[in-house]
C-alpha cells in the first residue's frame, strides 16, 4: 500500500505566496473595477538587459546548427560562466574561491532548499526569526524539525534566532550552537544587512561548534554601504564552515529564465567527509543542468555592456525602494531597509496584525504587500513592501498609502 511522506502535513497551512494570490484574485472578482498595484512578491519589472537578450539570440541560433549545437550541460555548469563567476563574484573582492567549486543551477531558491539533503537528519537547524519560508519548510519536509507548535508558531527542533529592531534584525550568536545556520543577507524579509566584523563572529562561532553557516547572498548586487560584506568568503576561516548561494532573478532580472549558483569550497569537512563532492554527487544524479543558452545569457551579465546595464537596472529598482521608504516614514510608519537591499519593512500601524494590514490596505488602498508574520512569528505586526514594482505604479500605491 502506498503512503505518504507525513512529514508534508506538519506544514502550517499553504505557501505564503499563494496565500496571498488566492485573496487577491477573490478581492479582484468582488471587485472587477479596483486597479490593484501589487508591491507583494519579489519579482521584477524591467526588460532583460539589452546585451543579455542579444546573447540569448546567439545561443538559440547555435542550438539551430549542427556544429554548434549543446545538450546536456556538464554536472557543474558550463566553464565559460563558472570562470567569470570565479573572477568577478569573488576574486575581484579578494575572497578565495575557484571555478571549480562553484556548481550552476536554476535559482537560488531551489539550492538552499535541496542543501539539506547531504546533511543527517539529526541536525539542528537555526534560522532567523523572520525568515524566507523555504529554509524552514524543507527541512520539515525532510523530517528534521520536529512537530508544529500552533500555541507558539514555531517547530518544536526548529532553534529560532530572533531579529527584531531591538537588535537591528541581526540575530544574536544563541547558546545553544545549531549544527546547520541559516543566514540571509542582505536579509530578505526585513532588508537589513550584517557588518563583517559582525559575520566573522558567525564564521568564528561556526568553526568553534563545527556548525555549518548556509549563507544566502541573493541580494548581495544592491548593496550600496561600505563595510557590508558582499560575501562570506570575505570572512576568514570561512572556506572551513560555510557555503553560499546566489541568483541572478534579482540581479539580473532572470525570474523567468532561472539561474544561480551554489559555491562548496573544497576545505569544507563534515565528518571527515568533503561536503564539495557530496554536492556534486546530488547535483549529477538530480539534476541535468541549466540551459545552454540560458548560461550564456548568464555569461554576458558579465560583460562590461552587461553589468553597466544591469547597474542602471537595480538603480532603478533602488529609487523605487527609496521613494517607498521615505513616503511610508513620511506617512507616519516605522519602517527599515530599503537602502542595501530592495525590501521595506515597516511596522503596522495600531497595533493591527500583519494578516489585517494585509486586508485593510488591499480593500482601502488596492495595494499588495506581504504580511510579516508569514516569515516567521518575529514578523507579526510588521509588513513587507517590495521595489521591484515599475515607477508609476510605486508612485500611486506610496500615494495611495499616504492618503489613508
Amino acid at each position: 500500500m502506498a503512503t505518504i511522506n507525513k512529514n508534508f502535513t506538519k506544514l502550517p497551512g499553504s505557501y505564503l505566496f499563494s496565500t496571498i494570490a488566492k485573496k487577491v484574485n477573490e478581492f479582484e472578482k468582488a471587485n472587477p473595477d479596483a486597479k490593484i498595484i501589487r508591491l507583494g512578491i519579489g519579482d521584477v519589472t524591467k526588460p532583460i538587459a539589452p546585451s543579455v537578450i542579444k546573447a540569448l539570440h546567439s545561443a538559440v541560433d547555435e542550438m539551430a546548427n549542427a556544429d554548434t549545437f549543446k545538450g546536456y550541460a556538464p554536472d557543474l555548469g558550463y566553464a565559460f560562466l563558472r570562470e567569470k563567476i570565479a573572477m568577478y563574484d569573488y576574486k575581484d573582492r579578494g575572497c578565495d574561491v575557484n571555478a571549480d567549486e562553484i556548481f550552476v543551477s536554476d535559482g537560488a531558491k531551489c539550492d538552499c532548499s535541496n542543501i539539506q539533503e547531504i546533511f543527517g537528519l539529526d541536525n539542528t537547524i537555526g534560522v532567523c526569526d523572520p525568515v524566507y519560508p523555504v529554509y524552514v519548510d524543507s527541512n520539515v519536509m525532510a523530517g528534521r524539525t520536529g512537530d508544529y507548535n500552533s500555541k507558539t508558531d514555531r517547530f518544536d527542533n526548529v532553534i529560532y534566532m530572533p531579529c527584531n529592531s531591538d537588535n537591528g534584525f541581526v540575530p544574536e550568536l544563541p547558546d545553544k550552537a545549531p549544527d546547520l545556520i541559516y543566514l540571509c543577507f542582505p536579509n530578505n524579509p526585513t532588508g537589513a544587512v550584517i557588518s563583517k566584523d559582525r559575520l566573522q563572529e558567525w564564521v568564528d562561532y561556526a568553526i568553534k561548534n563545527n556548525s555549518v553557516i548556509l549563507y544566502d547572498s541573493a541580494y548581495e548586487a544592491f548593496i550600496s554601504e561600505e563595510n557590508v560584506p558582499h560575501s562570506i568568503y570575505e570572512c576568514e576561516g570561512a572556506r572551513k564552515c560555510a557555503i553560499e548561494f546566489r541568483s541572478f532573478s534579482k540581479t539580473a532580472g532572470f525570474t523567468g529564465l532561472r539561474l544561480g549558483y551554489t559555491v562548496v569550497p573544497k576545505d569544507l569537512m563534515v565528518e571527515g567527509v568533503a561536503l564539495h563532492g557530496l554536492w556534486a554527487r546530488r547535483h549529477g544524479t538530480k539534476y541535468n543542468g541549466a540551459p545552454y543558452i540560458v548560461q550564456k545569457a548568464g555569461e554576458a551579465v558579465y560583460s562590461p555592456e552587461g553589468q553597466r546595464e544591469i547597474r542602471e537596472n537595480i538603480s532603478y529598482y533602488m529609487e523605487n525602494a527609496k521613494i517607498i521608504l521615505d513616503g511610508v516614514k513620511k506617512a507616519g510608519f516605522e519602517a527599515y531597509g530599503g537602502v542595501n537591499a530592495p525590501y521595506i519593512w515597516l511596522k503596522t500601524p495600531s497595533d493591527m496584525t500583519s494578516w489585517e494590514f494585509f486586508d485593510y490596505l488591499l480593500e482601502k488602498a488596492c495595494v499588495v504587500g506581504t504580511p510579516g508574520v508569514g516569515f516567521g512569528p518575529e514578523g507579526e505586526n510588521y509588513f513587507r513592501l517590495t521595489a521591484f514594482g515599475n515607477r508609476e505604479n510605486t508612485i500611486k500605491a506610496i500615494d495611495r498609502i499616504k492618503k489613508l
